[in-house]
């Protein structure tokens, strides 16, 4: 059996899609990889029917490590980092590979650096690469924002999107040599898996909305719902927008928001669409059709860039700026009014700027970096 060379280090959603490009690249030219998911994400809809859609293998080890509380972050990744200690300790790979800003990609960069500092008692070290690292949205009261910082400044390899990533990084003292620009590998899945997900039409008539007047709506993050008082003045903000432009909203809820929708009593107007949250080719075919995206997700407003959909970002910052550089994505704050000011700007936007995040060929370059380098 060959020995392990990347271990891959996974637990949500957005951290399946971005890297499935690259772990298919790599079955397809049978280098030696396993994958932990830390379970992060647990569910059905945001976890395995990923793996299914996207053709990944199932991961060779499963942690479902939860969080117990938003407070509990300390917890939640400690947890995370005993258990990935003893897979990297035995398996012993030449790299891991973690992905964006969440808990379980600081649970694995941490694990592999902590574990290459004792070099002199195993004789061993792993190198770690961070797969869209450089983001940043200087706002740190934000989990993923420490995390992504955290990440970059233990990595070994920071493959950045753009030189606007490159340029953050240096000026933070990360040696240059470890800084490599690939692109995004969120335009490789998306280029990838567009056409399946164009079979998935029957799904708007479905919730009965038709193709290119309805509004996509996500919210998750717990600066957003978490808080009765800031959740509910979005709420207003969706209900303006959706009384004034008389458009459907169409909102998967995660499950955390779902949670709080409950807690909070929250009501919306009778043209938001609240559903159960969607799997990967559904969600690209709403995105590709809607007339308008609002979210607080990083993803999804690079999707909506790319896939040339107007969007409005409900928070006060955004550490995707090439999307506000090229015209393609707005930030509205939480503020209702201003919510509905730029939902009203944003959807006379034309629709033709130019895609900042690469050409489609970042998983190429990071895994021939990565044998070259690792």
């Amino acid at each position: 059996m060959k020995k392990t060379l990347f271990m891959f280090i996974l637990g949500t959603r957005p951290e399946i899609i971005k890297l499935s490009p690259l772990i298919r690249l790599c079955q397809n030219k049978r280098v030696p990889f396993k994958i932990i998911h830390s379970g992060q994400h647990y569910s059905y809809a945001m976890d395995r029917v990923f793996f299914s859609e996207l053709k990944l293998p199932m991961p060779d080890y499963r942690l479902d490590i939860r969080s117990k509380a938003p407070h509990m972050q300390g917890e939640h990744t400690g947890r995370m980092l005993i258990e990935i200690e003893k897979i990297l300790l035995k398996d012993m790979p030449k790299a891991v590979i973690v992905q964006g800003d969440t808990n379980t990609a600081l649970a694995g960069a941490m694990t592999a650096e902590k574990i290459s500092t004792t070099k002199s008692y195993t004789g061993f070290e792993i190198k770690v690469a961070h797969v869209e690292a450089g983001l940043r949205s200087y706002d740190r009261s934000m989990p993923e924002e420490i995390n992504r910082f955290l990440v970059d400044h233990i990595s070994d390899f920071l493959f950045v999107p753009t030189a606007i990533q490159k340029n953050i990084v240096l000026k933070e003292g990360v040696p240059s040599d470890n800084v490599f620009v690939t692109g995004n590998t969120i335009v490789d899945a998306v280029r990838a898996n567009l056409a399946l997900a164009g079979k998935k039409k029957a799904f708007l008539s479905k919730i009965g909305v038709k193709k290119g007047n309805f509004i996509l709506l996500t919210l998750h993050r717990q600066e957003n719902v978490d808080s009765e008082k800031t959740f509910r003045r979005i709420c207003r903000g969706i209900n303006l927008v959706t009384e004034k432009l008389g458009m459907s909203v169409v909102f998967p809820v995660h499950p955390r928001t779902e949670k709080k929708i409950r807690a909070f009593d929250i009501e919306f107007h009778n043209n938001v669409k609240v559903l159960r949250p969607l799997d990967f080719l559904t969600f690209l075919y709403a995105e590709s059709t809607a007339s308008l995206i609002l979210t607080d997700s990083g993803g999804v407003q690079e999707e909506a860039c790319m896939l040339k959909v107007p969007c409005v970002t409900l928070r006060d910052n955004t550490e995707r700026p090439e999307t506000i550089k090229v015209g393609a994505n707005i930030i509205s704050g939480r503020d209702p009014d201003e919510i509905l000011k730029a939902s009203l700007k944003m959807i006379e936007v034309r629709r033709d700027w130019p895609n900042p995040f690469g050409d489609g060929k970042a998983s190429s370059r990071m895994l021939d970096i990565l044998l070259r380098k690792a």
